[in-house]
C-alpha cells in the first residue's frame, strides 16, 4: 500500500508543479487536491482554497493532530533555466515550481493521512490541511481554518527539513520607522540633516544584541532592510523611512520585541506591521520529537517562517526536501526524499498514534 500511494504522490506533485498556484491563485490546485481525496473515498471540505479533511474514526475525546502543508507558491524568478511550470524529471530530480517548497511534503502528509484514515487509532484523531497563502501569509490560508477545523493539540507542520526535526521556529515582526530632521534647499548650511541622522541610528541596530539567547534558535537576528528618502536632488528631506526585520527567538513573544524597540529604538518613530506572526516550538521530550529521534532523525532550531507562526498549541516542522533549494531557480526535489519522506511519517506516526 505505501508503495502504491509514493507512485500516486509522485504524480500528483508532478500535476501540482504544472498548475499555477500562486498565493491567493490556488483554486486549480485545490480542484486536483480534492481530487485525491474523492478518488481515496475520503469525505473532505473545502473552505476557499483550503482543503481539509479528518480520519474515519474521530473521537470528540481524543486529541487532534494536525497535518499540515501549503500548495501556493511564490513567482518563479528570472533564473529560471528550466519551465517552472513543468514537471520535468532528470536524473531522480523533479524539477518545477514548489516542487521542494512545500509540494513534496504536502503530498506526502496527504499520502501518510490516506494510509492511517480508516485505521483504528489509540491516541490521536487526525485532521489535515491542504492550505493555501502561506507563501504571502494571507487572511484565508491556515489561520483562517483555525476556527472551523477540530481544535488542534499538536500539529505536524511540512516543510522542507530534509526529514530532521525543527523543534523550534523564529517568529517575525516588520516594522516601519522614521528618522526625522529639518527640510531644507541642499546649498544651505543644515544641522538636522534627517538622511545624515539616519547613520547613527543604522548604526544603532546594527550593533544592538536582545539579553536572551534560546538554546534552540539563538539570538534575535534585527536587520535593516529598506530605507527611503528624499525625492529631488537639491532639497534635503524632513525624513527617512526605515524597514526592519526582526527574527524573533523562542524567549521573546513579538509584542515584548515591539516593547523594547519602542522604548529603546533612537527613531523618532517605530511601529510593528503585525504582531501575529510569533514564533512555535515543541518540547523535546514530547511524544513526536522522541519518536523521530528514535527514528535517528537529528533536532534543529529553524531560522525560516512557516504557518507554525499562526498556530498556539505545539507543533513540529518535518518535511521532504531542503529549504535552501526554496525560492531558487530551477526548484527540484529528489524523487527519493518523497519516498523517505512517506516512509519517516508513517513510521513516526505508528509511534504515537
Amino acid at each position: 500500500m505505501i508503495k502504491k500511494l509514493t507512485k500516486e504522490a509522485i504524480v500528483l506533485l508532478k500535476q501540482l508543479i504544472e498548475t499555477q498556484s500562486f498565493s491567493s491563485e490556488e483554486d486549480k490546485t485545490a480542484l486536483l487536491i480534492a481530487g485525491w481525496f474523492t478518488t481515496h473515498q475520503i469525505p473532505f471540505k473545502r473552505t476557499k482554497n483550503n482543503i481539509w479533511a479528518t480520519n474515519k474514526h474521530f473521537d470528540k475525546k481524543k486529541p487532534t493532530l494536525l497535518l499540515n502543508s501549503h500548495h501556493d507558491t511564490v513567482k518563479p524568478n528570472n533564473g529560471y533555466t528550466k519551465d517552472p511550470l513543468k514537471a520535468i524529471v532528470e536524473d531522480g530530480k523533479l524539477y518545477g515550481l514548489g516542487s521542494n517548497d512545500a509540494g513534496g511534503c504536502l503530498v506526502s502528509l496527504i499520502a501518510t493521512f490516506t494510509y492511517f484514515y480508516k485505521k483504528k487509532i489509540d491516541n490521536y484523531n487526525i485532521v489535515i490541511v491542504a492550505s493555501a497563502e502561506e507563501e504571502s501569509s494571507g487572511p484565508d490560508g491556515l489561520n483562517s481554518m483555525l476556527s472551523i477545523i477540530p481544535n488542534v493539540d499538536v500539529a505536524i507542520v511540512g516543510e522542507p527539513t530534509l526529514m530532521n526535526l525543527a523543534i523550534a521556529e523564529k517568529g517575525l515582526v516588520v516594522f516601519d520607522a522614521k528618522v526625522k530632521g529639518t527640510a531644507s534647499h541642499a546649498a544651505h548650511p543644515n544641522s538636522d540633516n534627517a538622511i545624515y541622522n539616519s547613520i547613527s541610528v543604522l548604526k544603532w541596530f546594527q550593533d544592538y544584541k536582545f539579553e536572551k539567547k534560546s538554546p534552540v534558535l539563538g539570538d534575535v537576528k534585527m536587520t535593516v532592510t529598506q530605507i527611503n528618502a528624499g525625492k529631488q536632488h537639491n532639497a534635503v528631506p524632513s525624513e527617512v523611512d526605515l524597514v526592519i526585520d526582526v527574527r524573533v527567538n523562542d524567549k521573546y513573544s513579538n509584542k515584548e520585541i515591539a516593547d523594547i524597540l519602542s522604548k529603546k529604538s533612537p527613531c523618532s518613530s517605530i511601529k510593528a506591521r503585525s504582531l501575529r506572526l510569533n514564533s512555535s516550538s515543541i518540547p523535546i521530550h514530547h511524544d513526536l520529537v522522541k519518536a523521530g529521534i528514535e527514528l535517528g532523525r537529528d533536532t534543529y532550531g529553524s531560522p525560516t517562517l512557516s504557518d507554525q507562526s499562526v498556530l498556539s498549541c505545539p507543533s513540529l516542522k518535518l518535511g521532504p526536501g531542503d529549504s535552501t533549494r526554496s525560492h531558487t531557480a530551477d526548484e527540484f526535489i529528489h524523487l527519493s526524499e518523497i519516498e523517505e519522506g512517506i516512509d519517516i511519517y508513517i513510521k513516526l506516526l505508528k509511534k504515537v498514534l
